[in-house]
């Protein structure tokens, strides 16, 4: 069942939706209990792969599907209340992530904490096209979405 509480756990879930299950698991509970948007998108080249996506209640919970049904990641925005290992949360500013981590990194308009490649916190627009270092991002900047994905393809050797 749906948990807008649930602890974030990187590579496993967010919310009670676990990456690698079907979504079929969890369309009566979401159809049921809260709003949802579906789209479609189509990833670039060379993958060109189509993705559904869930937005559940406004996007407080975003399920992302393979054509498949198979949920390949799980985003949340600031009205999630969940944490990743207890502190970290969507909204948190980049100040606060500073401190509470060791290492960011910036790659594909997304900050990876601590080399954990199975969580993200996105960059809203115009940093995840014009941030290239962290110093480029303000302090006061509200980090507002999380994914828990698999990004380990994104490890640089």
């Amino acid at each position: 069942m749906v948990d807008f509480n649930a602890d974030i756990v990187s590579f496993i879930s967010l919310g009670n939706v676990h990456l690698g299950d079907s979504i079929d698991l969890y369309l009566d509970d979401i159809f049921n209990n809260y709003t949802v948007e579906i789209k479609e998108y189509s990833l670039p080249a060379p993958l060109n792969e189509t993705r559904y996506v869930y937005s559940v209640q406004n996007g407080t919970l975003i399920i992302a599907t393979t054509t498949d049904d198979i949920i390949v990641s799980v985003g949340c925005n600031q009205k999630y209340a969940g944490k990743y290992k207890g502190k970290l949360y969507a909204g948190i500013t980049m100040e606060e992530l500073s401190q509470c981590s060791k290492d960011l990194r910036i790659l594909n308009g997304a900050l990876i904490v601590d080399r954990d490649y199975g969580l993200s916190f996105t960059l809203p627009p115009p940093y995840d096209e014009i941030a290239d270092s962290l110093e480029q991002i303000p302090h006061d900047l509200s980090l507002n979405e999380i994914y828990v994905c698999d990004h380990s393809g994104w490890v640089t050797k």
